[in-house]
């Protein structure tokens, strides 16, 4: 019986053109071999598994050899070729820096530099992982790796190129190491798989290739191993199920329920994949990476940038083409968002639980412009999936009116689609509010007012360019009156009196309570709200990266501003500074600064205390 040899040092290249997925690297290397132009010293950097060493060894082999090919390739004959196949070659030395990283090893290498080839032009010394040196020993190494002998050939090789100290660099020519694609490991795994009498499928060589994340050697020994587990007959069944990989159908099963807004039917496929021992973590960054997928998917030139071969990359812009780009940013948006409060969640089921139920919201008639998918909720419906039209209450009706107290009230006609806006507003939902027992109204009871967002770009003004809010309710089409129930008039919009430190103190409110959102808060901080006439209001922005978040958070500072004054005629027109920076957009240094400098009792306890600002 012959002995095994694994896959990854049985199908190690031995020439350049065998090498995957770097040919111009390997193009350049052979250039230099045909026309004589050999540098001292070379670095080769990359990823693992990418081929650094592989390079490093046919290059040696190849500068020695005594009768190269035409296509300048080693001939694999002569003595020195041979004696390198065998191991037994005196002109290459290979040295793990990992295990021999200190001034005592380097030392010996430069006593073995003195020592000429016995049998062809250089020796060649390959230093795999240099970055594992020390300082004192890459020191050590400085003055040899500079001006070595001229039969003397330096090849380091190592994965972590910042960690090598510049004096280093600049003594080397570098050659960056490409990850290898999913297509070549694919196709070399093909290869592999033919000339081993396997059968394998397609599909489950690409679940091999991205599990692989661009390393060929990676991607051999997993073949090794799926192909033990199957007896040589690799299926995509088998392959997903020794490797504990979760299977697409889930996500695409996910999508539909996402698109239909089932939200119970996504918590039932989460169970299913919990049950099958798939970790919550890995399963939310998993999904984000589909939704990813599904945007790069969308358009002919970005579809390359999804990592995986053509039956695939057609399969995802199938399924790409039902979802509109707005939807695919907010769920990537909130799997982010999942993942980084992932670890400091004291119930991980309920997170994963609250963001599936909130993509699945993301399809509702007004989803926030934040990509939190906090806008306007549509009804669960009893089979999981949520209602596409919500039963409304009579204006100026009770949120707790009992069901027997009268009938059920129309379903809302239909109405024609508006054009989009943005629009703050709190809907009467029809299942019950938590937080709040039954039978009592709140203590104010405030019917909402819409507030109409319009973005109007007007022509440009000397200074500034404005953006409008304004508090006028819309006109809803009259729906008639239901049987058993008056018809009430249209409620009143609440005009109270307030000051303008209430406004400010309401302002301030919105801040505290939104401390993650850094661009929006410190725009609000540096801009309170400038009084035109009446209740209209002017806030100043710098920059259109501030207009924009103040644009997408207008609606709900509106909300707050109306509902902590009881008065909803307040409108906010966002202008953008188009002459100098603003004298008070501070940060919060400097904002601690300027009180410092004008509170001598505060300088004098920071002194006292030995602190520092901030």
């Amino acid at each position: 019986m012959d002995h095994y040899i694994v896959s990854a040092r049985k199908y190690r290249p031995a020439t350049f053109d065998s090498v995957v997925g770097q040919k111009a690297l390997t193009a350049t290397l052979k250039n230099a071999i045909a026309s004589g132009r050999l540098a001292h010293s070379y670095l080769f950097c990359g990823s693992r598994g990418v081929g650094k060493t592989s390079c490093a060894r046919i290059f040696a082999k190849t500068i020695n050899c005594l009768s190269p090919t035409p296509a300048g390739e080693a001939c694999n004959e002569c003595d020195s070729c041979r004696a390198f196949n065998e191991g037994n070659s005196l002109n290459i030395i290979e040295l793990d820096a990992a295990s021999n990283n200190s001034v005592d090893d380097i030392r010996q290498l430069v006593e073995q530099v003195q020592v000429p080839p016995g049998q062809g032009k250089y020796r060649v010394f390959i230093v795999d992982e240099v970055h594992m040196l020390s300082s004192a020993a890459f020191n050590a190494f400085l003055k040899t790796l500079e001006e070595p002998p001229s039969y003397v050939i330096f090849i380091l090789a190592t994965t972590e190129k910042h960690k090598i100290i510049p004096t280093i660099l600049s003594r080397c020519q570098i050659y960056d190491f490409n990850r290898i694609s999913v297509r070549d490991i694919v196709e070399h795994l093909g290869y592999v798989a033919q000339s081993e009498g396997m059968t394998a499928e397609p599909s489950a060589l690409s679940v091999i290739a991205r599990k692989a994340d661009g390393a060929m050697r990676d991607a051999l020994s997993i073949f090794d191993q799926v192909a033990a587990s199957s007896r040589g007959n690799i299926t995509y069944a088998s392959t997903i199920e020794n490797l504990n990989v979760l299977d697409f159908n889930y996500y695409n099963r996910l999508l539909d329920c996402f698109l239909e807004g089932k939200v119970l039917d996504t918590w039932l496929i989460y169970k299913e994949i919990r049950d099958k021992g798939f970790d919550s973590h890995f399963f939310i960054n998993g999904l984000a990476d589909y939704m990813r997928d599904l945007m790069v998917a969308r358009d002919p030139s970005t579809i390359v940038l999804l990592e995986a071969d053509d039956d695939a990359r057609q399969s995802m812009a199938e399924r790409a083409v039902k979802c509109h780009p707005e939807f695919l940013y907010r769920a990537m948006n909130l799997c982010n968002e999942a993942d980084l409060n992932y670890r400091t969640a004291s119930n991980k089921q309920f997170l994963v639980e609250l963001t599936l139920a909130k993509i699945c919201q993301l399809s509702s008639p007004s989803p926030g412009n934040s990509g939190e998918g906090e806008g306007q909720l549509k009804p669960i419906a009893a089979n999981g999936a949520t209602a596409t039209t919500a039963a409304t209450q009579p204006q100026g009706a009770s949120p707790a009116q009992s069901p027997t107290s009268s009938p059920a009230p129309a379903p809302a006609q239909a109405q024609p689609a508006a054009p989009r806006q943005t629009a703050a507003h709190v809907a009467e939902p029809s299942v019950p509010t938590y937080g709040a027992q039954a039978g009592q109204s709140p203590t104010r009871p405030v019917p909402p007012a819409p507030a109409v967002v319009t973005s109007k770009r007007p022509l440009k003004k000397a200074g500034t360019e404005t953006f409008s809010i304004t508090g006028k309710s819309q006109q809803q089409p009259s729906q008639g009156p239901v049987q058993g129930q008056t018809v009430s008039s249209a409620p009143q919009l609440r005009n109270e009196p307030y000051t303008t430190e209430q406004l400010n103190s309401a302002w301030q409110s919105f801040i505290k309570a939104n401390p993650t959102r850094h661009i929006l808060i410190n725009t609000m901080r540096a801009s309170y709200p400038a009084l035109i006439e009446g209740h209209n209001y002017r806030v100043m922005v710098e920059n259109e990266k501030q207009r924009e978040e103040m644009e997408m958070a207008m609606p709900s500072i509106l909300a707050t501003l109306r509902g902590t004054l009881g008065n909803d005629h307040i409108s906010v027109t966002i202008e953008l500074n188009q002459g100098e920076a603003s004298p008070h957009t501070w940060n919060e240094r400097q904002v601690l600064q300027h009180m410092v400098d004008n509170n001598p009792e505060m300088r004098d306890l920071i002194d006292t205390l030995q602190l520092t600002i901030g």
